[in-house]
Formats: structure tokens, sequence, C-alpha cells
């Protein structure tokens, strides 16, 4: 896919105005990774394929997910959790450990007008939900176990958990039904076909 192919398809599925935001984001993240190493530089040149599409590719997945919060663990530059939010009305909660990473979330949410994004600092073992949230995202965080170990406290049955994890996607699955239990499946990824999507939900411990 092409990088006009992936901003088309944005566009076309989540709407022109949506897309914008997400355009205007692809600007600020070529904009500051020249002062932070937020994404690759050797992958800005394909940041649409790489980062948007990438994260925008996820939330077809959750279409069945219950009405709540979208929670990114360890958001880092935004990805996928600003794209998230700007192509939903869901309200998206970003945890980060890293200050200056929270700092740019925050300055980036406001630039973007995206009312619907709350940053929060630290980790997500120490983030405590009001209620159960609705989706559970991270990108190249950890280990599907240990993730899942760390943000199950967030969440529970009806919780709906998209999880990039590349080519190790069907590994990661078998070593996690070890110790938990649910509804576990790989969906492949648009932008790498070699690269995998664990969708999973009911997730509980064995």
């Amino acid at each position: 896919m092409t990088e006009e192919e992936a901003r088309a398809w944005i566009s076309d599925t989540f709407g022109v105005p949506r897309g914008t935001i997400v355009s205007r984001y692809a600007e600020i993240l070529r904009r500051e990774s020249s002062k932070q190493n937020l994404i690759s530089a050797s992958t800005i040149p394909e940041i649409w394929t790489r980062h948007l599409l990438d994260s925008a590719q996820l939330i077809p997945l959750t279409e069945d997910a219950p009405p709540g919060v979208w929670l990114d663990v360890g958001s880092g530059a935004g990805l996928p959790g600003i794209v998230a939010a700007a192509l939903l009305d869901r309200p998206v909660v970003l945890v980060e450990p890293r200050a200056k990473r929270v700092e740019f979330l925050r300055d980036t949410a406001a630039e973007l007008e995206l009312r619907n994004v709350v940053v929060v600092q630290g980790k997500v073992e120490s983030y405590h939900a009001s209620d159960p949230v609705a989706v559970v995202s991270a990108r190249a965080v950890a280990e599907l176990s240990s993730l899942l170990g760390a943000a199950y406290h967030c969440a529970n049955s009806s919780t709906i958990w998209v999880l990039p994890k590349g080519r190790n996607a069907q590994s990661e699955v078998a070593a996690a039904r070890r110790t938990w239990q649910g509804s576990f499946h790989v969906e492949p990824s648009m932008t790498q076909p070699e690269s995998g999507i664990v969708v999973a939900n009911g997730v509980r411990p064995k």
C-alpha cells in the first residue's frame, strides 16, 4: 500500500474532517521528531503506512466493544492512542511513564483540539480506571502475557484488546494461553502482511 492509498483509506473510512486531523498529527510528528526520538527517522517517509494506518486499522476491530474508555498503554508518540482519539468520539486515556512523552502527548492533544483525550503519567499497573475500560491497545510495549497481567485490573470480560504484535503474534498467543483464558485470534496487518494483531476478549487468568 502506498502513502496516498493509506491516507485515502483513513479519509474514506472515517470521513475527510477526521482524516484532516490525522494529517495535522502527521505534521506534528514530522516536526517534533527532529527534536526528540518519537518515531524512527527511517520511517518518516512512510509515516502514513508505518504509523497512521497501522494505528487506524485497529479501530474496525473494536466495533463490538461496549461504550467506555479506550485505554492506550505506553502511548509514547501517541500511536495508536492519538489516532484513535482523532477518529472516534470515544474517550481515550493515554498512559505513559516518560515525562517528556507525556508533555508531547498533552501538547499534541491540545494542538489538535482533542477534548476526548486524558494523558496519565505513570505505568499502567498504577492506573485505576473508575469503570472497566472498553478497549485496551498497546503498540510495542511488552510481551502478551506480561501486558495482560499489567492491564487486566482495568478490564472486564467485555473489554476488547487490540495489540499489534508483529511476526511474533501467534507464538505470543500460544504462550499466553498457558496462563490466560478467553477468546484470542490474530488478524493480519493491512500494512505489513507478515505481522499480526492480537484481538482478544473475555480475558481472565486461568
